[in-house]
């Protein structure tokens, strides 16, 4: 009897708990041969995955068969667009599952004809004469120029008179344009086309070959002399773009232009006092390069570095670097911003009493620790030690007349004055011997 069957209630139809049925027990799984404890827990007792794939190939999907195309090559006959003479010719040709190909000759398209004009009669006399060429040489130069595609090189070998290519090329160039112009309705029309928007120049032609002729005859030595004057001339152009910016930006002229004579001597030394000036304009006189004076001009933004280092080269990098940092400390800028004669004179001074001051800084420095040195090894030295001084002093020798006797005198006095070797000092009342007491006493 439970709580229920008290209550009146009734039993659901539910299975308790106990009424479950028990689950067979697992049979245990034996290890199989040849796998470790841990491989065999690991797998979760189910075993070692499979090596190979179960599966067999035959249940997979297998992939459409492609047909290969079938290539070969045929020797046929073709025809082109280019030829007007119908001239049949063969090469061999790529064939892709036994379609020939159709269709113009690959190459044709390269095949560019020049529009050469034509002109009449009564547009020669009326737009195209010219003293020095004649009626059948114009015929006979537009007749190749046709033919030859303006080859002008071609056209001149084969033109019957003596004519430079210049003069093919002026005369061709020339009697288009005028055909262009005169069959226009306006000028605004043909405005826009090369021929009539630049006029062939066979002088300057001439010059360009001339002058490209010339380069080619160049030896390395020239070459590398129109590199240098090249590069001046771009320095020179780039100096005055940045004068002419600062000049417009409000900033002081530099004067990049003047000239000032070998000697470093500026128009601006008036305005400064004698001694300045004298000082600024030896100390810029100094530091200029020798390949500098011969310029006869101070140029001030290529010259003011190797100035510098003609200034600072003999006291090192080191000595360089703290010139430069004392600059930095100082709010001043390693390199003028308006490097003007006196500007960089200044810069110049100021390095040079830079270097002065830290060289002195250095020899004062080797100085204290000489001091110090000397200090601490008189304080090492023995008070009762005697100087150096009194003991390399030469003393002269004094021969001793008193013979034998008196050299035994000495030593029995020496053995009188010298007391015990451990024995204390003597006091100031033992410092005379005790009379001997006499028979009267």
């Amino acid at each position: 009897m439970d709580a229920k069957d008290i209550l009146g209630l009734q039993k659901s139809s539910f299975p308790s708990a106990q009424d479950k049925k028990p689950r067979a027990p697992k049979e245990p799984q034996r290890k199989p041969d040849g796998v470790s404890r841990e491989v065999y827990a690991l797998t979760g007792g189910v075993g070692m995955a499979p090596l190979m794939p179960t599966i067999e190939a035959s249940h997979l999907k297998r992939r459409p068969a492609v047909e290969k195309a079938k290539v070969a090559w045929k020797w046929l006959p073709f025809t082109t667009s280019a030829r007007t003479d119908s001239l049949q010719l063969s090469h061999w040709v790529r064939v892709v599952n036994g379609v020939l190909p159709t269709g113009d000759y690959d190459f044709a398209k390269y095949n560019t004809k020049v529009d050469v004009l034509k002109y009449t009669d009564e547009e020669y006399e009326k737009y195209l004469t010219e003293p020095t060429w004649s009626r059948e040489e114009t015929d006979q130069l537009f007749e190749l120029c046709e033919r030859f595609d303006l080859r002008f090189i071609v056209i001149a070998d084969r033109f019957p008179t003596d004519r430079s290519v210049e003069d093919l090329k002026s005369r061709y160039y020339s009697v288009t344009r005028a055909l262009l112009i005169a069959r226009a309705r306006s000028f605004d029309e043909v405005a826009g086309n090369p021929l009539v928007k630049e006029t062939f120049n066979a002088a300057h032609e001439t010059e360009r070959k001339r002058a490209l002729s010339a380069l080619y005859a160049q030896t390395k030595q020239q070459e590398r002399k129109d590199a240098e004057v090249l590069a001046e001339a771009k320095r020179i152009m780039e100096s005055r773009a940045a004068s002419k910016n600062l000049e417009e930006a409000g900033a002081t002229p530099s004067f990049h232009n003047t000239a000032v004579p070998a000697d470093g001597v500026s128009p601006l030394s008036n305005s400064h006092p004698a001694s300045t000036g004298a000082h600024t304009a030896a100390a810029a006189n100094t530091s200029i390069p020798d390949s500098l004076r011969l310029l006869k001009v101070y140029l001030r933004t290529h010259a003011l570095d190797q100035m510098v280092q003609a200034v600072t080269a003999p006291a090192g990098i080191r000595m360089v670097k703290r010139v430069d940092q004392t600059l930095q400390d100082l709010g001043v800028n390693l390199k003028p911003k308006v490097p003007t004669k006196a500007v960089c004179a200044e810069h110049l001074e100021l390095r040079n009493e830079i270097l002065t001051l830290l060289n002195i800084q250095k020899q004062l420095q080797n100085k204290e620790a000489e001091v110090i040195a000397n200090r601490e090894s008189s304080f090492t030295e023995a008070p009762s030690t005697p100087k150096r001084s009194n003991r390399d002093i030469d003393r002269p020798f004094v021969p001793d007349m008193g013979g034998f006797g008196g050299e035994r005198a000495v030593k029995r006095d020496h053995k009188r004055k010298s007391g015990g070797r451990f024995d204390a000092p003597p006091s100031p009342s033992q410092g005379k011997r005790p009379r001997k007491m006499k028979a009267s006493d």
